[in-house]
């Protein structure tokens, strides 16, 4: 290595052009990187909905989600499989394995569901399958209203004039209409008008289906000419339909207006979708998987203000929520954190140096290696995202190390009284070895996590690989640029002269000379005392297990991202009316806050989520505290509803409420209902949960018409056409389309609301026999009450509850979920198994595999150093640090300071530490392995070693330390993940150092191997 750092100081040119090369080929990677909240990740989930109007929830469970779980259980790349069935909606939704490709499993799911379309009861509409990738909540939500336009009206407009035009956005999957109501014929039926003319509801679907007909004739054609054809088959406004003929009898034409009311009204009216507590309609715009989320919404926004612009009179529309506001205000905190960590340590160094002179060189060093790490990001593939942002935050602690080092012992040489040129020389070929063994250390602390599956893998494999390009990239500035640079502008300092340098370093100096004289007392102690400190570092390796298995453990730290969620669950009888009434009430006392900027509402059937978007971070309290009020306030408004209040998951991948707690069985629902209940009262008593329910809930009201068979055997009826009659006046399921203004609506018929209000108005329905006569459904049929599950769900084809909540505040995620697993073993019955979804799914999935990341990664620095070293014993005196900083970092998370806790992040900073930390033995062992060859003892060697190493050691550990101190008082968005990172670092070096700097002498006297060029006669 000597001639290749000589090769360098002698040609200036040479080593400038190489850092000149880094530095244009950094700049030019910066402008081509894509910039994104997170790595690239495809968290997909296909969703079939499928919709047989008027049926119960067992018969949808039993003839359209059980067929369609069974074929679509095949398609490859299914992490779990969920269904709800309820009435009239099959819901199943099908979660993929992380980064499956979406596209051939949706493929094969379209495959499988034609396979048994055939199976389907007859009524039964098309299954809708959908393909989503990301959050639950879309990446920006926009709100059209008007107080002087209806919902169908506001729908029409934007389906035909705003959807396309945001659909066309480059990078937008989708821009779905939330809470729309489209256009459709409704006819609503007068059930005494059909039984007075002898008709029901079957005559009037009939004649639908036979008299609104699209045709399709083509054309004439001649000899030199062609004229193309159309009939005039279907119906378009109210008033032809209210002329269609229902039946002739005696001469006389009973038209649909003498049976019914037409009107143009909307398909659906069970939905209620709100802004600011008034109603509204949405666009959810989704983004495509492979596309920049915030080009796609800066897309969006320039198109906006056309939008606007062109708006009918008295409709509005805005942007109600953005989430890019809180990837900008991440990114932007990061970005701060990384240019404030850079000038706090440049003072670090000056502090440490006193020289401006030896100061440039570390201020040239970081820069180019940060810049160098864009070009080793943009050869893999990378994007500039939060936590390529975050790695190069720590880097810079990192980079600064290598100059610092080179910088440190040429001055020391320059105090020898060697040349700038000489000193230069010696000094970089004494560190080419260290430098390049720590390089290899820490880019193989980082190779176990970029090989990791699952999403830890999934997302820190940039940062990974960010940290480790930084590293290497620093290396090279190291052993090329810093050379010389030092060779040319570093020069002795004579302290004798009385400039302001030389008193400045002379008290530099001094203050070292003090903590060498200490550290070299306390040392020399230590070893004379060697049993002693080998059993201290023995106790502190063994506090690791209780330190971690007395630390608050979750997936991530909940972030702050701008937005409460609720999710709200009524009464399973309640009408949209009444629900809208009690999302009023919600909405009102969120509105009241003053940290509330807007409120959005989406209730759809399945679905009722209300979103309360803060104000910007600085004019706000923190979301987790309002989270708290916002829920304890619900509690008291909204009576009606049972309202969890959470925030959006911190990580990509998971939807739903942050606990799901699943029971799978194979016995009936009545049976697993007790069980559950009991486990959920249980878990509530707990004080573990602010809120938890089960969505296995049997109290929905249902009434059974059942039919005296032999009674309508002798009246000549048949089952099929009693439950059609009753199915067609009911269920509210569409005959056929009619054609308005270019565009196909349903055609609904549907007996009027005034004759359906009661279960006691079915017994004036009537059901045409055999003979022609109206028999009155209570002349063969009695109504029995009973009372059903609201949803029959399904968990990998399983019977399944699952309980769904928020944790307490101040509750780890791990003390809840093994609370709910304990109090399972004593309540479920052994059949009876569970399982995980959303959130909580990713915790036990992520929390299982780390720790053999962990012990890979101790593998690889293990095996590099001993390849490094030519040995297996000056690696285990080297590493012997780790656990010294380990424990260090574990004691911040045990306590728990600033709710620290281990997550992910912090997780990952555990695995830094053990590179920064093996940076210190290296130094160490490398020095003394070297004295021991010059003919030193093992004593005199390790305390020569520590000695003249302990100034970089420090320096490069208050570089590190300092360095992540942004990270740790940060606030506002995205502050919770870099305070997780930042403090494992900066404890757990700043302990760990300080241990290492008295175990690894003490190790290296136990484990050092005999030298043939030792003396006789260690030194005392």
């Amino acid at each position: 290595m000597k001639r290749f750092t000589d090769l360098f100081i002698a040609r200036p040119v040479l080593s400038i052009a190489v850092s000149v090369l880094i530095l244009v080929m950094g700049l030019r990677a910066v402008g081509t990187l894509p910039v994104q909240q997170f790595p690239e990740t495809e968290n997909a989930t296909i969703t079939i909905t499928t919709t047989y109007p008027g049926a119960s929830p067992d018969t949808i469970a039993g003839f359209v989600t059980t067929p369609l779980e069974n074929a679509v259980a095949q398609v490859n790349g299914i992490d779990y499989m969920t269904s709800s069935s309820q009435t009239s909606v099959s819901t199943i939704i099908i979660n993929l394995v992380l980064n499956h490709n979406p596209d051939s499993a949706l493929t094969e799911v379209q495959a499988q569901v034609n396979s048994v379309l055939n199976q389907l009861p007859t009524g039964t509409e098309q299954p809708v399958i959908t393909l989503a990738i990301g959050q639950e909540v879309d990446a920006m939500y926009i709100g059209f209203r008007s107080a002087e336009l209806n919902a169908n009206q506001i729908t029409d407009y934007i389906t035909r004039v705003v959807q396309p035009q945001l659909q066309a956005v480059n990078g937008v999957q989708t821009a779905e209409i939330l809470g729309g109501e489209d256009y459709a014929m409704r006819i609503w039926l007068n059930p005494q008008k059909l039984a007075a003319f002898g008709l029901t509801a079957t005559d009037v679907w009939n004649a639908l289906a036979a008299n609104d007909f699209i045709s399709a004739l083509g054309n004439t054609k001649g000899t030199m000419t062609q004229v193309t054809l159309d009939a005039s088959t279907g119906l378009h406004t109210p008033e032809q339909f209210s002329q269609l003929i229902i039946k002739q009898q005696n001469n006389t034409i009973i038209r649909l207006r003498d049976v019914a009311t037409v009107t143009l009204g909307a398909d659906t009216y069970d939905q209620h979708v709100t802004f600011d507590n008034k109603p509204g309609v949405y666009i959810g715009i989704k983004v495509a998987p492979e596309a920049n989320l915030l080009n796609v919404i800066s897309g969006v926004r320039k198109v906006m203000p056309g939008i606007q612009a062109n708006l009918p009179s008295g409709l509005t529309g805005q942007i109600v929520y953005d989430s890019t506001v809180f990837v900008n205000a991440s990114i932007h905190e990061v970005v701060a954190s990384l240019v404030e960590a850079l000038l706090i340590v440049t003072l670090v160094v000056f502090a440490f140096l006193g020289s401006p002179r030896s100061v440039l060189i570390p201020v040239v060093a970081i820069p180019l290696s940060l810049i160098g790490a864009f070009a080793m990001m943009a050869v893999f593939g990378f994007s500039i995202n939060l936590l390529t942002l975050l790695a190069l935050v720590l880097a810079i602690g990192l980079v600064v190390d290598d100059a610092i080092i080179v910088v440190e012992n040429v001055n020391r040489h320059l105090d020898l009284g060697e040349s700038p040129l000489v000193a230069a020389r010696a000094a970089a070929a004494e560190l080419a070895g260290p430098i390049v063994a720590m390089t290899v250390v820490l880019i193989a602390v980082y190779v176990p996590i970029a090989f990791q599956s699952g999403l830890t893998g999934a997302l820190f494999t940039e940062f990974a690989l960010t940290l480790a390009g930084s590293v290497t990239i620093s290396a090279v500035v190291a052993l090329t640029l810093t050379p010389m640079l030092s060779s040319r502008f570093l020069k002795h300092v004579d302290r004798e002269q009385p400039n302001w340098e030389g008193r400045l370093i002379n008290f530099i100096d001094a203050a070292f000379d003090r903590i060498h004289r200490v550290y070299t007392r306390l040392l020399h102690a230590s070893l004379d005392t060697l049993p002693v400190t080998l059993l201290f570092a023995v106790i502190i390796l063994t506090s690791i297990y209780f330190l971690a298995a007395g630390s608050k453990s979750e997936l991530a730290p909940a972030e702050d991202q701008g937005v409460v969620l609720f999710a709200s669950t009524s009464a399973p009888d309640a009408t949209i009316g009444q629900r809208a009434m009690w999302d009023s009430y919600l909405n009102g006392s969120m509105l009241k806050y003053p940290d509330v900027d807007h409120t959005f509402q989406i209730d759809v059937p399945g679905t009722n989520i209300l979103g309360a978007v803060l104000k910007p971070w600085g004019q706000r309290r923190p979301a987790a505290l309002l989270q708290t009020l916002m829920q304890n306030q619900a509690y008291k408004v909204d009576a009606g509803q049972q309202v969890a209040a959470f925030p959006l998951p911190p990580l990509p991948g998971s939807s739903g409420l942050p606990v799901q707690f699943v029971i799978k069985t194979t016995s009936d629902f009545q049976v697993l209902y007790p069980y559950a209940q009991k486990l959920l009262q249980a878990a509530l008593a707990s004080g573990k949960f602010i809120f938890l329910q089960s969505d296995l809930k049997i109290d929905q009201p249902q009434s059974t018409v059942v039919i005296d068979r032999d009674k309508a055997a002798a009246l000549g009826l048949n089952m099929s056409q009693i439950g059609a009659a009753l199915g067609q006046a009911l269920g509210g399921g569409y005959v056929n389309y009619f054609d308005l203004d270019g565009r196909s609506y349903k055609v609904i018929p549907q007996t009027q609301r005034s004759a359906r209000l009661n279960v006691s108005d079915l017994n004036n329905y009537y059901v045409l026999s055999s003979n022609g006569i109206n028999v009155p459904l209570s002349a063969i049929a009695t109504i029995q009450n009973n009372v059903i599950p609201e949803t029959i769900n399904h968990f990998q084809q399983q019977n399944s509850a699952t309980l769904g909540g928020v944790v307490a505040p101040g509750v780890a995620e791990a003390d809840a979920l093994n609370t709910l697993q304990t109090l399972a073993k004593q309540i479920l019955p052994p059949e009876d198994t569970i399982d995980y979804g959303g959130l909580t799914r990713q915790y036990v999935q992520t929390s299982s595999a780390f720790i053999f990341t962990f012990i890979f990664a101790l593998i690889i620095i293990f095996l590099a150093l001993a390849a490094l070293f030519n040995s297996f014993r000056d690696p285990l005196i080297i590493l012997v640090s780790v656990p010294m900083s380990i424990a260090g970092a574990l004691t911040f998370i045990y306590i728990g300071i600033g709710g620290l806790s281990l997550n992910i992040y912090t997780e990952v900073g555990l695995v830094t530490l053990m590179g920064l930390v093996s940076k210190h033995g290296i130094l160490m062992t490398e020095v003394a392995n070297e004295a021991r060859l010059r003919g030193m003892g093992k004593r005199q060697a390790i305390e020569y070693a520590a000695n003249i190493r302990l100034r970089p050691i420090l320096m490069t550990t208050a570089a590190m330390v300092v360095g992540v101190l942004p990270l740790i008082i940060a606030n506002g968005a995205g502050a919770a993940s870099r305070y997780a990172m930042g403090m494992v670092i900066a404890g757990g070096l700043s302990i760990g150092t300080l241990f290492t700097l008295f175990v690894v002498p003490a190790v290296y006297m136990l484990l050092a191997a005999p030298h043939r060029h030792e003396t006789a006669h260690p030194a005392a």
